[in-house]
């Protein structure tokens, strides 16, 4: 059965192994040891409570429960840019008009933003190709939700998450050749690197401080604003399902769409419920398949159950709440997987 759980120290081979899968997509999962390393033990100080809100951040994964194995990661910064600067570029329009010519021109721009400093960020979703079956992404993704309702008052009131933007095979990005390139000097798989192992003075040193026109660019690189990588696709799918919308802010670096919604906004986190444990009770395979999470906040559990989440109780085996970490009569927080309330 698949469970999500904490990061521990022991999973850094694991997730080194994940990092070399990502093809060098996602930014927040390097194939490094060094950072992965230093990212597991600020989540664990961020559980221990010791760090202060502008360098939490939690990590989670997703254990194969029979055989113990990582094969996939997520996470939640609590409150981005508060100590290192976080960008991405504001899509908007300047106004070029002459009365005495009969001219009226609205220009689309790029212009460098810190709009969503303080907010809560979904990042590093990653999941083994060979598990990207049945319903495994969905809990990956949504069991974050869970977590957040549970402790509602450790995150901010705005929820954030950047998607990956348009890129070959060979790493080219056509909005970082037009964009990028321009004033860094350096190849968008470089810059990419150097921001996910925690590089990112450069990002303020280099950057332009004033608007870019977007119809200086080439075709390719205006084509691509505001898009998601194919691969990412479904993931923007789930997030937009869950009441995440793009406003017109995209990444600095490949100019995929970044997504925002309310925390109190997102469906999983306001239509969750807490409801009972009965152990010994098969559960009914008939109702809704429902993410399942216990309240415990530095043993976080979360399963996919079949589960009446209008009813008073979860049904579960004593194998599903030695995994849930729960007893009978416990509390678990319970939210359909899907909106349509569809298994």
């Amino acid at each position: 059965m698949m469970v999500i759980r904490p990061v521990e120290r022991d999973d850094l081979v694991q997730l080194m192994a994940l990092a070399g899968k990502t093809g060098g997509g996602p930014t927040s999962l390097p194939a490094d040891s060094e950072t992965l390393s230093a990212r597991i033990d600020r989540s664990i100080l961020t559980w221990q409570n010791v760090l202060p809100r502008a360098e939490q951040g939690y990590v989670f994964v997703l254990e194969e429960s029979d055989s113990g194995r990582a094969v996939g990661i997520c996470a939640i910064e609590v409150a981005v840019g508060l100590q290192d600067p976080w960008y991405n570029f504001r899509v908007g329009t300047q106004v070029h008009a002459s009365k005495e010519l009969n001219v009226y021109n609205i220009l689309p721009t790029l212009s460098l933003s810190n709009d969503h400093t303080g907010s809560s960020e979904l990042c590093t979703l990653f999941l083994d190709p060979d598990y990207r079956n049945g319903k495994n992404g969905y809990l990956l993704s949504k069991s974050r939700f869970l977590f957040m309702a549970a402790f509602r008052d450790r995150f901010m009131q705005k929820v954030v998450a950047e998607m990956r933007g348009v890129s070959d095979d060979a790493g080219h990005s056509p909005f970082w050749e037009s964009v990028g390139s321009r004033f860094f000097s350096m190849s968008f798989s470089e810059a990419d690197y150097l921001c996910g192992t925690g590089q990112k003075a450069f990002i303020a040193e280099l950057m332009p401080k004033h608007p870019l026109y977007i119809d200086y660019l080439t075709e390719e690189a205006k084509a691509v604003i505001g898009k998601t990588h194919p691969q990412t696709a479904p993931a923007r799918a789930v997030l937009e399902a869950e009441g995440f919308r793009y406003m017109n802010y995209v990444d600095i670096f490949d100019g995929g769409p970044t997504l925002e919604c309310d925390i109190d906004r997102v469906r999983a986190i306001r239509k969750s419920r807490l409801l009972q444990v009965s152990i010994g009770e098969p559960a009914d395979e008939s109702q809704p398949l429902c993410l399942v999470a216990n309240e415990r906040y530095e043993d976080f559990r979360t399963i996919l159950l079949n589960v009446d989440p209008a009813g008073g109780t979860v049904s579960l085996s004593r194998e599903q709440a030695t995994l849930l970490r729960c007893g009978q009569g416990d509390a678990l927080r319970v939210v359909t997987l899907n909106p349509e309330n569809k298994a």
